[in-house]
C-alpha cells in the first residue's frame, strides 16, 4: 500500500503544481481583461491595439496550457483511478472547445493593421462576448479540476 501511495504522488504530485501554474495565469488573463474592459476612450486606437495584442496573446498562451497540457494530465490521471472521470471529461470537453473556437476566434479578429475607432468599438461588442465565454469555461475547468484532480488528492498526497 505504501509503493502504491509513492507511485501515484511521483505520478500525479506534480500536476497541482502544474495546475496551480495555470491558475495563475488565468489570474494574469482576467487582469489583463478588466484593463482592458474597463475602458471608454476608443479614440485612443495604438494604446487599444496593444491592450488587444497582450490580452489575445495571453488568452491563446491560457488555452493551449489548457488543452495540451492540463486536460491530458487530467485524463490521464481519471483513467488511472477509473471512477468515472472520463465520462464526465467526454461531456464537458465539447463545451470547453467550443469556448476554445471562440478564443481563437478573437484572436483571429487582431491583425497587424491600425486600429480604427469603428474596430475598437466592434471588439469591444466581441469583448463582451468573450466575457461570458470565459466565465463559462472557468466554471467547467473547475468543475474538473474538482472532480477529475482534487477528489484524488488523498490518494496522491506526500508519504
Amino acid at each position: 500500500m505504501l509503493e502504491h501511495c509513492r507511485n501515484a504522488q511521483e505520478r500525479w504530485g506534480g500536476v497541482s503544481d502544474l495546475i496551480d501554474r495555470w491558475l495563475k495565469d488565468r489570474q494574469e488573463l482576467l487582469v489583463h481583461y478588466c484593463d482592458l474592459s474597463g475602458e471608454s476612450d476608443f479614440s485612443q486606437t495604438d494604446a487599444l491595439k496593444k491592450k488587444f495584442l497582450r490580452l489575445s496573446e495571453v488568452l491563446v498562451d491560457y488555452v493551449s496550457t489548457g488543452h495540451f497540457e492540463i486536460y491530458e494530465q487530467l485524463v490521464r490521471e481519471a483513467r488511472e483511478f477509473n471512477d468515472g472521470g472520463l465520462e464526465l471529461a467526454a461531456k464537458l470537453y465539447p463545451r470547453i472547445e467550443k469556448s476554445t473556437e471562440a478564443a481563437l476566434n478573437f484572436n483571429d479578429q487582431l491583425d497587424e493593421d491600425k486600429l480604427s475607432e469603428q474596430d475598437a468599438k466592434a471588439l469591444f461588442e466581441e469583448l463582451s462576448r468573450l466575457g461570458e465565454t470565459l466565465e463559462s469555461r472557468f466554471e467547467m475547468e473547475d468543475f474538473l479540476i474538482e472532480h477529475l484532480h482534487t477528489v484524488h488528492a488523498d490518494k496522491v498526497a506526500p508519504v
